[in-house]
């Protein structure tokens, strides 16, 4: 198993504070992880398409979704809609339907929509272990294969028990390897506190007590904290909500 993430958080911390000192910024925008220059046109040209056909039409170009759908897997870009009404020439090849590795999405549909990704290797990756977790379960008298706790109620995996080798989960945000987890409910979750560390560091904004802090990894990428728990300030970490 992976050390938690706050083991390994308290050295990126010290390099984080290092590079904003000398820098202003974690990354230059051309050389953050994921900001690629493919991907960033990609999505600044879907999201020109998505307010256009919005300003003319008064709707967003979205597939329909039910209330258990996760927030951040919700709203996924209609690009069927977007073609037919001439908004978009082609479908970006980073996008699913054109064989490439993210979900376009648009998230804050209500007030100011913004197209974002999922990466769907980490969403996959998720799912298979979800799968054996549950067959874990239905074997064994709904018991969880927990492994030891990460956080109060965030048991890590023991892959072990599920008859399989830990996956390799890379962040978007960072490119380094996260762990998987347990939340109240039996539900796999991947824990993002390395990353969101890094993210409130470079904002410079001390958080509020009651912010759910995933907005801070959505507001310095292009990309949603898929399959992941909602994460809170608390004596100076972040904290995933525990689930009942």
């Amino acid at each position: 198993m992976k050390a938690p993430q706050w083991v390994r958080a308290t050295a990126v911390t010290l390099i984080v504070a290092a590079l904003l000192t000398l820098t202003g910024c974690l990354y230059p925008e051309d050389q953050t992880p994921g900001n690629d220059g493919s991907v960033r046109q990609a999505v600044l040209a879907v999201q020109d398409s998505v307010d256009r056909y919005r300003e003319q039409s008064g709707l967003l170009p979205i597939q329909n979704a039910d209330a258990s759908v996760p927030l951040y897997e919700k709203y996924k870009i209609d690009f069927g809609k977007l073609k037919r009404m001439g908004f978009i020439g082609q479908v970006p090849s980073a996008a699913f339907e054109n064989g490439g590795e993210f979900q376009f999405l648009v998230i804050d549909e209500e007030t100011n929509p913004q197209v974002k990704l999922l990466d769907l290797a980490t969403y996959q990756t998720i799912t298979d272990v979800q799968k054996k977790v549950d067959a874990y379960r239905a074997a064994h008298a709904d018991k969880l294969p927990a492994g030891a706790e990460l956080y109060a109620g965030y048991p890590s995996i023991d892959f072990g028990k599920l008859g399989m080798k830990e996956p390799d989960i890379v962040s978007v945000y960072s490119r380094q390897t996260l762990n998987a987890m347990l939340d109240g409910n039996g539900q796999v979750r991947v824990d993002y506190g390395i990353d969101i560390v890094t993210a409130i560091k470079k904002s410079g904004a001390e958080p509020k007590p009651d912010e759910d802090l995933r907005r801070v990894l959505i507001e310095q990428s292009y990309y949603v904290p898929v399959k992941s728990p909602e994460y809170v300030w608390t004596n100076g970490e972040p904290v995933p909500v525990a689930v009942h």
